[in-house]
């Protein structure tokens, strides 16, 4: 019991000084109290309050803002309301990088389509578009028929429609490229098309997707002629 107490008295003189030494300690010559330094501290290297960062449905006077709309230069003004509203259903979507997609998939299609390859075509487009490219694939296999075709170059692309009927979003984008081709027989002779002379190509592809769904990909659900 003697030994407890005094253990216990040692612990509270050492927290006495502790307290001491830095609540009733005097400043030394020259230095100034602590309240006084913090009150006089530069402002300019006081920390600054960071900014709440509003939701991505702040609202104003009880009505939520528009989503914001991105450079109009890639898509035509006959497509903003539809965009507008493909944005407030998702607000992930992205115009630019939609643009960039859709001109990397209209290659891809397109060169699937020339080498025949129906798995990979299966892939990009909708079963309607699909089952119309695999037709004009097979009509070419029975009549011994090869494509050698290049897709030269994308002059322009640019989003002329778009519109959410929920779930579902469609974009349509306006091709311009250059292509040339080559139509050969069973026998390897050409009859029809030079890989000299590059064509002009419009087309005008429309793109759908689930806004619902969890497969992120948008898949070609109709071609037509510009």
């Amino acid at each position: 019991m003697i030994v407890e107490i005094v253990i216990l008295a040692m612990i509270a003189a050492f927290l006495g000084l502790r307290l001491y030494a830095v609540l009733g300690r005097r400043p030394e010559q020259n230095e100034e109290p602590l309240g006084r330094r913090v009150e006089q501290a530069d402002p300019a290297n006081a920390p600054r309050a960071i900014a709440p960062k509003l939701p991505a449905k702040a609202a104003i006077n009880g009505r939520p803002t528009p989503a914001p709309l991105p450079d109009a230069s890639g898509f035509e003004p006959s497509a903003e309301a539809g965009i507008r509203a493909i944005i407030a259903a998702d607000r992930r979507f992205d115009v630019g990088l939609f643009a960039v997609g859709a001109r990397g998939a209209y290659g891809m299609v397109l060169e699937a389509f020339w080498r025949g390859d129906k798995d990979e075509l299966a892939q990009l487009c909708d079963r309607d578009v699909y089952e119309g490219f695999a037709a004009a694939i097979d009509a070419r296999v029975a009549a011994g028929e090869t494509l050698d075709s290049r897709l030269i170059r994308i002059e322009e692309a640019k989003i002329v429609a778009a519109d959410y009927n929920a779930p579902v979003a469609r974009i349509t984008m306006s091709f311009v490229a250059d292509v040339a081709s080559v139509t050969r027989d069973s026998s390897g002779a050409v009859i029809a098309g030079s890989l000299d002379d590059a064509i002009e190509s419009r087309d005008l592809w429309t793109f759908s997707r689930d806004l619902t769904s969890r497969d992120p990909d948008w898949l070609l659900d109709e071609t037509d002629e510009a």
